[in-house]
């Protein structure tokens, strides 16, 4: 059986939705639509359960129309196919199984349709009371013949080649064998037909097997474009690439054969007894790492991270209770403090937290109380002092709350290191001397005198993300943000309690009137380079727009706070660039909100979004330098606008060319302009010179 055409699937697919549209009733199927491809899938019946009847029925399509449902029969086995209902909790666990082997699926190499999928139908489980539909679960099911279990797996081991010469990873989004994958253009297991559905949709970059764009003056891209004469003398020709395994510099080896039978070294480096170095991981005197759990470039949590030395990091980790692992206790480890012989035993306290809904969600209803409670950290802060490149001090600040052991859900934990100097008082740590250092906190004070807050805050939401739960954390130099919270509102809210309320809110991130211009102001003198705030369009929360007549609408809710910083290089230390803030403002934002119904209004609470961003703007320190007259009437020699650019002329050694490091291009140009002398100097007419 051949893949029937993409329109008429879809066609059919159009239909079935207008058949199968959403009944009344509390009863769901849980997802309410498979694509099935392996002989089992389940599903779950959640809601009301009680007198429930579960039956299965294969949809034979006639003229390519589906037929209605019907329910009231009780059909287990159809065909091929069985049908498993097993009770659980507040649930029923819907398991549709083949019953008939899958060999007769095995294709030969004679088959001329060896991409068609061997079993092609449609199923519909039904639940239902009485004769009355309650849900309805569908299930287009696809089966391949090399998607069998039943075949035996290769146990060749893998063949790397040198990939000097033959890229490892030419086709990144390869990412299943015998098979094609969606929108991966350059997977060979792909056939013409199945590419021409996806082509104008491929993966774009480097993901996609796009290494980089060709440029012009590449030495490849003489046949592609049309290039004036003198280019083959001229062009460039890249030979680095990011999947080759050796990055070399313009230089070509021989093409040996390399053994990749590599001897993995399991000592970890431990240069800590002659003091750490700013990004040195922090070792313990096991001769292991000091882990703390950390989150990757790929947004996954590492839950083995060490600690690198002088680097700062406040992270989320959102783990399930079932995996969840308690760690090592903390008060027992014992840290080299970076001196020959020292150690650092950190100092714990442990707090119990007091909003269990803020770090753990979608708990499940337990039976039994099961065996003695246990104990989960949602919350860990750790300080390290540090005194030149030792550690002086660890304090460690832990917050956990007591569980059921056979608790089910989803928990979210914090995890916070921050490193102060061994002289400096937790307010008063500085943010750069002078200038700001990318990731240091933005200082701030106020000079009402009413708080102790020393900088801008954003919210750090978790759990359900509600106003009344979220906590602050710090603004960053350098690094634009966006966070929000969920405000609960109801249908008969007071419009002017709510546009209170949300100005509260975002007023809660900026206490402060005054921000620091550079990393090390002084927090007791004003003149010290301190900035006032830019309040834009302050909205006054007692001055009422016109209110709707209708009941749940209110006009002029302030929804966004905008916060714009505007910093610039001001100069450098010892060769380090300097950035200093120029201005800060805030601007709100409003709009009209709605309580949102569905099919009735009912008096439940709604949630309102509120928001927060802050943007860090670059701008120079001097206003750029005007075109002269020559740049404007000349564009021929403007690089940006022509082919053909002059000033890129000697390419190699100018800062444009990335193909060798820039001494080497300097030192080959030298020896080539030697040569050139020589050769002068050497040549016809300059022998005669010499002879005259």
């Amino acid at each position: 059986m051949r893949l029937s055409p993409p329109v008429p699937l879809l066609w059919r697919l159009l239909l079935l939705q207008g058949v199968l549209r959403p009944l009344s009733g509390d009863l769901v199927f849980i997802p309410p639509v498979i694509r099935m491809s392996s002989p089992v899938v389940s599903a779950s019946l959640v809601g009301g359960t009680e007198d429930v009847t579960v039956s299965l029925t294969q949809l034979q399509d006639e003229m390519g129309l589906l037929p209605v449902p019907t329910c009231g029969e009780l059909n287990n086995e159809t065909g091929d196919w069985s049908l498993t209902v097993t009770p659980t909790v507040d649930s029923l666990e819907v398991t549709v199984k083949l019953k008939r082997d899958l060999q007769s699926c095995s294709s030969n190499e004679t088959d001329p349709f060896l991409e068609a999928p061997c079993i092609v139908q449609a199923l519909l489980v039904s639940a239902f009371h009485n004769t009355s539909c309650l849900a309805h679960l569908l299930i287009h099911v696809e089966i391949y013949a090399n998607s069998s279990l039943g075949q035996n797996a290769s146990e060749n081991v893998t063949v790397i080649p040198n990939q000097v010469y033959q890229p490892l990873g030419p086709c990144p989004c390869n990412l299943t064998a015998g098979a094609c994958d969606i929108h991966c253009c350059c997977d060979q297991e792909c056939s013409s037909d199945l590419t021409a559905l996806f082509r104008e949709s491929c993966f774009p970059g480097v993901f996609g097997g796009d290494v980089n764009p060709p440029f012009d003056q590449l030495c490849s891209m003489q046949m592609a474009r049309g290039v004036p004469d003198w280019f083959p003398f001229l062009c460039v020709q890249f030979a680095n690439s990011p999947f080759l395994g050796y990055f070399y510099h313009g230089s070509i080896s021989s093409g040996h054969q390399v053994s990749f039978d590599m001897y993995l070294h399991t000592d970890l480096k431990d240069f800590s007894d002659f003091g750490y170095k700013q990004g040195d991981p922090v070792m313990t005197v096991d001769k292991a790492y000091f882990t703390i759990p950390q989150v990757s470039l790929a947004g996954q949590c590492v839950h083995n991270a060490p600690v690198a030395f002088l680097q700062n990091f406040d992270v989320q980790c959102v783990t399930s209770l079932e995996e969840y692992l308690e760690r090592d206790r903390i008060s027992s480890a014992k840290i080299k403090n970076g001196a020959m012989g020292g150690i650092v035993t950190p100092k714990v306290i442990y707090e119990e937290a007091t909003d269990l809904d803020r770090f753990i969600t979608n708990t499940e209803t337990l039976l039994s109380t099961g065996p003695a409670p246990r104990n989960v950290n949602v919350e860990e802060h750790y300080i390290f002092r540090w005194n030149n490149n030792t550690i002086s001090e660890i304090n460690v600040r832990i917050i956990r709350t007591e569980i059921n052991a056979q608790q089910k859900g989803i928990i979210t934990q914090r995890f916070t290191v921050k490193f102060l100097s061994y002289n400096s008082g937790n307010d008063q740590e500085w943010s750069g001397n002078p200038g700001y250092q990318l990731g240091k906190p933005v200082r701030a004070l106020s000079t009402n005198g009413t708080n102790n807050v020393t900088t801008l805050h954003l919210w750090y939401s978790a759990g359900r993300s509600l106003c009344s739960t979220a906590t602050l954390k710090p603004i960053l130099f350098g690094e634009n943000a966006l966070s929000g919270c969920l405000l609960e509102v109801g249908i008969n809210e007071n419009c002017t309690q709510l546009r209170e309320n949300a100005v509260e809110l975002l007023d809660s991130l900026v206490q402060v009137t005054h921000v620091a211009m550079r990393g090390n102001s002084d927090y007791n003198d004003l003149s010290d380079g301190w900035l006032e705030i830019i309040r834009a369009d302050a909205l006054d929360a007692g001055a009422d727009p016109p209110d709707s007549n209708m009941s749940g609408i209110c006009l002029g809710v302030p929804t966004q706070l905008n916060i714009r910083i505007l910093f610039s290089d001001a100069g450098a230390v010892e060769g380090m660039t300097q950035q200093e803030i120029l201005g800060v403002e805030t601007r709100l934002s409003s709009v009209t909100w709605q309580f949102q119904c569905g099919l009735t209004c009912e008096d439940k609470a709604d949630l309102f979004p509120i928001s927060a961003s802050v943007q860090f703007i670059k701008i120079p320190a001097q206003l750029p330098r005007p075109l002269t007259r020559f740049q404007i009437n000349f564009t021929e020699y403007d690089c940006n606008r022509n082919e053909v650019c002059w000033p890129q002329l000697l390419y190699p050694l100018t800062q444009y060319y990335r193909g060798e490091p820039y001494f080497q291009c300097v030192a080959k140009s030298l020896l080539l302009v030697s040569f050139i002398i020589l050769a002068v100097f050497l040549s016809n007419p300059w022998i005669r010179i010499h002879k005259a």
